[in-house]
């Protein structure tokens, strides 16, 4: 005989959810069904005089960064509102299928990349298996005054996406790296 259930939860190694992080300003956003969250309306921080020449060169994985969004008026309200749609998803009866959740911001190295964290750690927190990609991690900052780069657009020659694996147990983050297309 076998048994019908298998515990009280699946284990937090299975991964149940993608987030992927990405900036509608590349015009190349992630296809397919998903839940999708929209951080534009966040204070984007290379936008602000204050701290934008530091901005320019960090991305949401540093803490700095997570701070300042997270600061943002609104940011619990996008976060919490996105936790619970992707819990009740998981929460439907005979599911079976993954979760995917895409997180956009303009650019998609700041805000998107911020939430998108925060999010897959509540997720950790409540024992789900949650797997992070920032597709638009290393791409140039786009200028919204301009409509265009802010940068040299080298990006094109090579393709970065920056993956990030469930944590077993500890905090530690892992670094993102160029890969070929």
């Amino acid at each position: 005989m076998f048994p019908t259930c298998l515990g009280p939860a699946p284990s937090p190694a299975l991964i149940r959810t993608v987030v992927v992080s990405y900036g509608d300003g590349h015009h190349d956003a992630p296809r397919g069904d998903a839940l999708r969250i929209d951080t534009r309306s966040l204070r984007n921080p290379p936008s602000d005089p204050a701290v934008r020449e530091r901005m320019l060169h960090s991305t949401g994985l540093e803490p700095d960064v997570r701070a300042y969004v997270r600061a943002t008026p609104g940011f619990e309200k996008v976060v919490g509102r996105g936790l619970e749609r992707a819990l009740g998803l998981l929460a439907l009866p005979d599911r079976r299928f993954r979760v995917d959740i895409h997180v956009v911001c303009g650019g998609g190295r700041h805000r998107s990349v911020a939430v998108a964290e925060e999010l897959a750690d509540r997720l950790r927190d409540a024992h789900v298996g949650v797997e992070t990609e920032h597709r638009h991690i290393d791409r140039p900052i786009l200028s919204a005054e301009a409509g265009g780069l802010l940068t040299d657009p080298a990006w094109r020659s090579r393709s970065a996406t920056c993956r990030r694996a469930p944590r077993s147990g500890t905090r530690s983050s892992t670094g993102c790296s160029p890969t070929s297309p």
